[in-house]
Formats: structure tokens, sequence, C-alpha cells
């Protein structure tokens, strides 16, 4: 039997169907069962492809990518996906469209989803923004197509949010899941997800947030740590405290990056704004307060500067698990001495686990394209084992 078919056989155990012709907006909206099935068709659509058969699903169709903000591997991750199912990919550049001349949003969404199957969408750079977006983006099309405008409804999959980075998370814990042998031993794991200096002020929170709502689902003992005034949402930090105590693990908050690296099997040192800050500069921001958020910047940048000492190095990782914990980020990684002068890691440190760190980062592409598969199939579990069966080589000659 090959791994394809046995996933196959594990994805047929699960409850997902509400999946079908859905978005994929925050991990905590999805059931357990429909986040292992996101799990199960990422891992066979990887055995497909490294065993050198086609998984294309579709003949024809788009995928369109929004982003406002910057991304590589995210962006790169979405267009392999699409590719990967057979659709095109389309970038919006707004530069470029008529957004400047004051199209609406239910205006442009529709205008470039008349063959779309799906659409993603970047907007991490304003709390309260973002998801906001997105959601406007998606009530327009799906109006589109209840009034006959769009033949089908695009499916949503969030490259990231204010809120969420679902794309990235999931991509996280399937490479947790690979890296120790199964999702049955992560009980008990302790995972440090903590803030780390940056010299950069502005890096949105939607990973730290990800991470505390998704690995809690999973047994294992999660610590939130960053120091004081560093808060991200509190709605976040209760779906982390319910998820915790439905999974068996545990959550809680310190104010010491030592704390939580202490015996932590896995740490993953970030930066990211206050949440507070956040929110005012959302508000400046709307105001057209150019000066105002420049000041909030400076302002920033010094109070990052009074935590140094909060960085992934030799002696900090000293204290974890044998010294021997997994390091993981989303990257890119502010790098002490190569990337910059002081940061969240020491050089030595990130070089060691640079391997692991772009193994985590290959996981994102099959985790786009289950997304995709699992909205756009109807029966994903006779899909993968045609696939299984009967697809052609992906290289032909």
């Amino acid at each position: 039997m090959s791994k394809t078919a046995e996933l196959a056989g594990k994805l047929a155990a699960l409850n997902f169907a509400d999946m079908y012709n859905n978005d994929f907006y925050w991990t905590w909206d999805k059931t357990d069962d429909e986040i292992s099935a996101v799990f199960q068709v990422a891992d066979a659509l990887r055995d497909l492809r490294e065993r050198g058969k086609s998984t294309r699903i579709f003949d024809s169709g788009l995928g369109i990518s929004i982003f406002r903000d910057n991304s590589t591997r995210t962006r790169f991750s979405f267009a392999s996906a699409c590719n990967l199912l057979g659709l095109e990919v389309q970038d919006l550049d707004e530069k470029k469209s008529q957004i400047a001349h004051g199209e609406t949003v239910r205006e442009t969404a529709n205008m470039v989803s008349f063959m779309a199957d799906v659409i993603g969408i970047r907007d991490d750079m304003f709390i309260g923004e973002g998801h906001k977006y997105q959601k406007t983006f998606m009530d327009a099309v799906t109006k589109g197509n209840a009034d006959g405008i769009l033949e089908q409804k695009p499916t949503l999959v969030n490259l990231q949010c204010d809120v969420d980075h679902p794309t990235q998370c999931m991509a996280d814990m399937d490479s947790i899941i690979h890296h120790f042998g199964g999702v049955e031993n992560l009980r008990g794991k302790k995972v440090a997800m903590t803030w780390a200096y940056s010299p950069s002020y502005g890096k949105p929170l939607s990973v730290p947030q990800g991470v505390i709502g998704l690995f809690t689902r999973f047994g294992m003992d999660v610590v939130l740590a960053h120091p004081e005034g560093y808060d991200v949402m509190s709605d976040v930090e209760e779906v982390a405290k319910k998820n915790a105590a439905a999974s068996g693990g545990s959550f809680r908050k310190v104010n010491s990056m030592e704390e939580a690296f202490e015996d932590a099997d896995i740490v993953y040192p970030k930066s990211w704004a206050p949440y507070v800050a956040m929110e005012q500069r959302t508000k400046l921001y709307q105001a057209g307060d150019q000066a105002g958020i420049d000041a909030l910047e400076q302002e920033l940048l010094a109070n990052n500067a009074k935590f140094k000492n909060w960085s992934c190095t030799e002696e900090m990782m000293a204290r974890t698990k044998g010294g021997k914990a997994l390091y993981m980020h989303c990257l890119p990684a502010d790098i002490t001495g190569l990337s910059c002068k002081e940061g969240e890691v020491d050089n030595s440190v990130f070089d060691r686990y640079i391997d692991d760190l772009y193994k985590e980062a290959s996981f994102k592409p099959y985790i786009i394209a289950a997304m995709i598969f699992l909205a756009k199939v109807k029966d994903p579990v006779a899909a993968l084992r045609e696939l299984d069966a009967q697809a052609g080589p992906r290289v032909r000659f």
C-alpha cells in the first residue's frame, strides 16, 4: 500500500465535509478533524509529487494572490500550491489597478474573480483591518456568485492577517509532527513561544497568536513569554486556554525568556509589536497622521532596545531539554552578527538549525494546496485514491 493510500484511509475516518466550498480564515474556526484533514491531504500531495506523480485536479482556472505586505516564502508557497493543483496564478498589484482611482473592494473582488477558484490574501499591517478586508472581499464574491455574476465562489486562503497566520502555523505544526515521529508523540512537549529583540518595531502579532491558537490543540505545554507591555490579543489568549483545557495540555504566560526556555522541547523566539501600540498605529493611519506614526515608531524602537537580552543565544539554548530543543522561526529572522548587529537569534544558533528551518518552510506549499484541495474537491478521499492509482508522471520526458 502506498503512503497516499494509507493517508486517504485516515482521511476517510474524519469528518471534514463542511470544508467543501468554504474558506480558511483562522485555525480555531476549524474542528480537530478538519485540522487533521489538512495534514493528511498535505502529506498525501507531497508523497505523490515526491513519487513523480501529477497532482493536477484543475484543467484551467486562476489562483489570485493579493499581498498587501511584502512576502517571499508565503508568496512562492501560494504560487507553488496553485501550480501543483493545475491553477495559474495572477497577482493583484494594487498600484497597477484602478483601486487608486476609487475602485471599491466589492468591485475589485468581482472583477478579479471571474475564473478564479481560490483567492489568497495577506493583509497583516494594521490591527483591526486585515481580517476585516479579507471578510469584506469574500462577502463580495459570495454575493457575486449568488447574484449570477460569478459562475463559482472562489475560496479564501488567509495568507496572513492581523489575527492569525494559518498557513505558517499549520506548516510549523506539520513539520513538528514529522520531527517527533507522529502527532501522538506531541503530548507533554513544552513549547516556548517567546518575544525576541528586533531592531525593527512593527512586526505583526499573527505568528505568536497563530502558534498559541493552534499548538494548544495537541496536548502540549505552551508557554507565551514576553516583556511587560508586549501583550497579544486577549481573545486569542482565551482561545489558547480553552484549547489547552480540551486537549489535556496547558497554556501559561510568563515575563521571563529564561523561564520559558527552561527544559523546553521547542523554542520559537520571534519579535512582535505590542497590541496596544498597534491599535494606536491603526488609529494614526486612519487619521492620516504620518508624523504621529513616525513618533510612535521611534518610541517603540526605544522601548525594544530595553530588552536586548531577550535573544536566542547559545546560553539560552543550553537551558532547553538536553540543550537540544528544536529551534523554529517563520523567517526571515533578525540574526545577530549576520543580518543585524543585535537581533532575535545568535548566528551560531541559527546556522546550526538552518536545515531544520528550511525543511519547516517546505511544508507550507503543501499545506496551502491541501486547504484548496479540501475546499474545491467534493470527495477528497476518492480523488486522492484516483491520483495515486491513475495519475500520469509529472515529468513526461
